[in-house]
């Protein structure tokens, strides 16, 4: 695995390289990882791909100094860069939050597109506290202060995991991300630097179809953080697959490689 950092305006990207076959895929880590989260798939590859994986802004060692949000435009730029301006199109393999921007990607630049992998993707449904997080100037505020004094919001969680609201696995996750202030606020920058990028569901499974782009879902049937329901507006979908293997959230291991690469390879 190769490491690379490559000037994009006033910031610098961090990006690994992995194989070296004919064909490019990018790929997008989840909340709280980096690109080097891939590694373990480079003995999997074969010829086929060389695998680009770039660290998000606010993860990794990405250095985002820009004013503006990030957004799939800065994305895709991102990716030209990397390919040299070849016009030359890419796949796609995303994981957790990096499936949000893997679908924006398809929305807005389908004409790049050959396939995309999304192992157990965020961005299928609109979480209301999300959006009123980073959509919304109170709502950004009221999250600010939460960040730094958390303790009505573990109060709640609490409380509804008492109720059975939600269940343990998610008050896990709360509680891993949460509990640390540093954390708190690395979530807070992450949030709402991403908060751009928005994918329309409706309008990706329109392009797929007219486009034959081939995007393929990979679930965990034990998964309590992304829900393979979620995925549902796309069941029956022309060139749109979903499989739901034994597994829960975290995809990314040795063990679930020979899945994901054979969504890739198919």
């Amino acid at each position: 695995m190769q490491q690379h950092f490559l000037e994009y305006k006033s910031s610098v990207i961090n990006y690994y390289v992995l194989g070296n076959g004919a064909k490019d895929l990018f790929c997008f880590h989840g909340y709280g990882e980096e690109g080097s989260s891939f590694k373990f798939l480079e003995k999997y590859i074969g010829p086929v791909y060389t695998l680009y994986a770039i660290d998000f802004p606010v993860h990794g060692q990405t250095k985002w100094n820009e004013k503006d949000a990030f957004t799939t435009n800065h994305l895709f730029s991102i990716i030209q860069k990397i390919q040299l301006h070849q016009n030359k199109k890419f796949s796609l393999l995303a994981y957790s939050m990096g499936g949000r921007a893997a679908l924006d990607i398809v929305e807005n630049f389908s004409n790049k597109i050959e396939r995309v992998v999304l192992v157990a993707p965020d961005g299928l449904h609109l979480n209301i506290w999300y959006w009123i997080t980073t959509q919304t100037s109170v709502g950004n505020k009221a999250f600010d202060y939460t960040m730094e004094k958390p303790g009505w919001f573990f109060a709640l969680v609490n409380i509804s995991g008492n109720l059975r609201i939600i269940n343990k696995s998610v008050i896990k996750f709360v509680h891993h991300y949460l509990d640390d202030r540093e954390q708190r606020i690395l979530l807070y920058k992450r949030w709402t630097c991403l908060r751009k990028v928005r994918p329309d569901l409706h309008t990706i499974k329109k392009i797929c179809a007219e486009k034959n782009i081939q995007l393929k879902f990979l679930f965990g049937k034990y998964d309590r953080i992304i829900l393979s329901k979620r995925a549902d507006i796309f069941k029956n979908a022309k060139n749109i697959s979903i499989r739901i293997i034994e597994a829960g959230h975290q995809l990314l291991k040795d063990k679930y490689a020979n899945e994901i690469t054979a969504l890739l390879n198919d």
